[in-house]
């Protein structure tokens, strides 16, 4: 467990002294967000800090709907926990732009402290654990949920609170499924016809083989072993190239249109993973070996005298 920041939530109303906008806002311990690591994107003045008694950022939809700038003075207003009315003077001190255009047009963020002031507590609603590692999420969120047992409290992961990242997930998984099978199709294909040709181009010289002395299973035996060795080279080379290649455009970057209801497009990498390097390795040698079983059967069977004949 790296870092734990408190977060209050609530709803209320901003003013900017002609209007109201219905809001929904966040108390935030902004030099723990700062270390968090935020979706945030600053279009103009500075994020909160420590030092920001009733400053507050609003999202670019809220700035445009009221007409606010940096520098210019608001009316937050909320009901407490006890149900009363309450209001507090802010100072807006910057503008923020994340990936959603429906968050923008409505979220604010102010500090934690001016949060509990507003709402008439002490407490927060949410605390928020950051990792050293993502691979550790479903360990600790074990160890919390075991901690927290029987309190009343509950936690959640990060992917179980995402849930458009997580059906993204599951579709992109699906198609590229399909691809990668489509993909298999086509090598072993491929590489099948190759040996194949290879295989009765060299067929008098299986049949001296056998004239020498060797019997059926040493030449089937033979076959297999050379594509074998021909499809680890292929694949050791092709896994080399291939990471070459994914480096290369992940330092170039792909520019990627907005996605709906998106605010600003995004620059495209490609994440190299062990798993799929290592299975891109093993399909190029398995397609290999497995493509030259029906030509080393083949051609193993074939009767000597025919297999000289096809040397002359």
């Amino acid at each position: 467990m790296r870092d734990v920041s408190s977060r209050l939530s609530f709803s209320g109303l901003l003013n900017n002294g002609k209007r109201d906008l219905a809001i929904i806002g966040e108390g935030i311990e902004p030099e723990k967000e700062a270390r968090l690591g935020s979706f945030l994107k600053m279009l103009s003045g500075r994020p909160l800090s420590d030092a920001d008694t009733f400053g507050m950022i609003v999202g670019q939809g809220v700035a445009q709907s009221l007409a606010l700038k940096v520098g210019d003075q608001a009316t937050l207003l909320v009901n407490t926990a006890g149900g009363a009315l309450n209001t507090v003077d802010v100072e807006i001190v910057g503008i923020f732009q994340s990936f959603s255009r429906e968050f923008d047009a409505r979220a604010v963020r102010v500090p934690l402290a001016a949060a509990q002031e507003l709402l008439a507590t002490t407490g927060a609603n949410q605390l928020v654990v950051t990792l050293h590692r993502t691979q550790d999420t479903d360990a600790a969120l074990a160890t919390i949920q075991a901690q927290l047992a029987g309190s009343g409290l509950e936690a959640y992961s990060w992917k179980q609170l995402s849930d458009f990242y997580e059906k993204t997930l599951q579709l992109y998984d699906r198609q590229f499924g399909v691809l990668q099978v489509i993909i298999l199709v086509m090598v072993l294909l491929s590489v099948a016809n190759t040996v194949n040709m290879s295989a009765f181009e060299r067929l008098g010289e299986f049949g001296t083989l056998q004239a020498l002395g060797n019997r059926q299973r040493d030449i089937f035996r033979l076959i297999l072993l050379e594509n074998t060795f021909l499809g680890l080279i292929g694949g050791t080379l092709g896994a080399i190239i291939g990471v070459g290649l994914a480096l290369a455009v992940s330092a170039i970057g792909i520019p990627m249109p907005p996605p709906p209801s998106a605010n600003t497009g995004y620059t495209a990498m490609i994440r190299l993973d062990t798993a799929n390097v290592a299975t891109a390795f093993l399909i190029g040698v398995l397609a290999t070996a497995l493509a030259a079983i029906f030509p080393a059967r083949r051609v193993s069977r074939t009767e000597l005298v025919e297999a000289l004949r096809q040397r002359t």
